[in-house]
């Protein structure tokens, strides 16, 4: 019962922790930057867990382009120093560099994996419950629409079944998988 016993929970409480806040870091940035109603209780949610560390970090990293960077750059320094939690734990040092390098295919994935899961919890809501409202629901079509309205246009619906939620989560899953190894590789092959 060495340290490998206590290592592998410890890395998932960090990533978990850690993954948990970065995600709402990163939901705070895309809801902003899909224009979703502030006034949804999971928004105001998302802003009261988010503010104590945003407050002072805008006060170093200006918006961009009327977006809220500091928000996007929080989810890439939590991700950061997951990995820097998740090295120092499986005793591979500290390696500061490598994780602000590897932390940005994470966000990256991260992202691709909101907009995924968005997605699919919409189609399952549709079968369940269509019709329904909860603010939920309502901020998950907020942040799809932009993925979503193109999708069908493409691919209509087809006497009445919507095919086009299939055909943005190919896209996102095949994105994924082509992007963030050789994403990956890149950066490591910089260190």
């Amino acid at each position: 019962m060495g340290e490998g016993y206590l290592s592998t929970p410890l890395i998932f409480l960090a990533q978990v922790v850690f993954g948990l806040y970065a995600l709402v870091a990163l939901l705070r940035f895309l809801l902003q930057l899909v224009r979703a109603d502030f006034y949804n209780p999971l928004s105001q949610f998302i802003v009261r867990i988010t503010s104590p560390a945003l407050v002072p970090l805008r006060r170093i990293i200006p918006p961009v382009g009327g977006r809220d960077t500091a928000s996007l750059v929080l989810a890439w320094l939590v991700l950061a120093l997951q990995l820097l939690l998740i090295f120092a734990i499986a005793g591979q040092g500290f390696q500061p560099l490598t994780a602000l390098f590897l932390a940005i295919p994470e966000l990256i994935g991260l992202a691709i994996d909101v907009f995924l899961y968005s997605i699919f919890i919409l189609v399952i809501i549709s079968w369940i419950n269509p019709g329904s409202y909860n603010p939920a629901i309502s901020i998950l079509e907020a942040l799809t629409y932009p993925l979503m309205a193109p999708a069908r246009r493409l691919l209509p619906p087809i006497g009445g079944l919507d095919l086009s939620p299939m055909l943005v989560m190919i896209g996102l899953v095949l994105s994924k998988m082509l992007l963030i190894p050789p994403l990956k590789a890149l950066l490591l092959g910089l260190l």
